[in-house]
């Protein structure tokens, strides 16, 4: 076990032999601290909180009472391989969070990225990538497999099925049932659910130029015209648009992929 001087434990937390606790870490009360885990510098754990599994925790991350992180897949092709789960830094896990490792069939690597925000009783499944700057609202839930782009937020009671890709800058709008795949700057939104738009509220958020804006705009409409499939539509916008963000969109829609997409109303 390796405990930094400056580390706060509470005498009540359990810390198992081979974690790695690193500077001015703080863990509160009835928090058990598995073998494996690695906690980055300024990491707070409260109360009641359940890190283990091969998990590695990024600077200053927050960690809620009754957050469990790092316990096994579920998923009962999951024999007890030696998998991981990695979590960035600044990242804030509420109250009730899950999150698994990896899976051997899924590449054995969980990732959530910096700075993000995952609500009250939200859950990210084995094999998961997540961005940066991702907000999972309160009992949104990522099943295995899916691929969350950065600055994506996904609505409360939100479930998005397993192996889908959201990309980056896309919103879903609560209550959602993602099965299909999000274009980035999407929105979407509905429990049928469909493309009904970009998230223009995020665009404007982040600084983009209304020239930028109008051409998201134009791409949007050309994909949603009719004449075509939906690939030949993009490679059509790819050909035509110089803009970085249509072509993030079309290399998106162009990339490999276990999913259709949601399409526009």
């Amino acid at each position: 076990m390796a405990i930094d001087a400056t580390a706060r434990i509470h005498p009540m937390a359990v810390i198992d032999e081979g974690a790695v606790i690193g500077p001015g870490v703080s863990i509160g009360p009835f928090s058990v601290i598995g073998p494996k885990v690695k906690l980055g510098e300024g990491v707070v754990i409260k109360s009641h909180v359940v890190v283990t599994g091969d998990t590695t925790i990024g600077n200053d991350t927050v960690v809620f009472p009754f957050a469990v992180i790092g316990e096994i897949p579920q998923d009962l092709k999951f024999h007890g391989e030696d998998t991981c789960l990695l979590i960035g830094a600044r990242t804030r896990i509420r109250e009730h969070v899950t999150i698994n490792p990896g899976t051997e069939g899924g590449g054995g690597v969980t990732r959530v990225g910096d700075d993000c925000l995952l609500m009250a009783g939200s859950h990210v499944a084995h094999d998961c990538q997540v961005g940066d700057r991702v907000i999972l609202v309160n009992n949104s839930g990522l099943a295995g497999h899916v691929t969350v782009g950065d600055d994506v937020i996904i609505g409360g009671i939100s479930g998005v099925h397993q192996w889908v890709r959201i990309g980056q800058g896309a919103i879903i709008g609560g209550l959602s049932k993602v099965v299909k795949d999000v274009i980035p700057f999407g929105m979407v939104q509905g429990d049928d659910a469909h493309l009904v738009g970009l998230n223009l509220i995020g665009l404007k958020r982040r600084g983009l130029e209304r020239i930028d804006i109008a051409e998201l705009r134009a791409a949007y409409k050309a994909l949603a015209a009719e004449g075509g499939t939906f690939q030949e539509r993009a490679a059509a916008l790819g050909e035509a648009s110089d803009s970085d963000y249509v072509q993030q969109i079309v290399d998106f829609i162009r990339g490999d992929s276990e999913r259709s997409f949601h399409m526009p109303e």
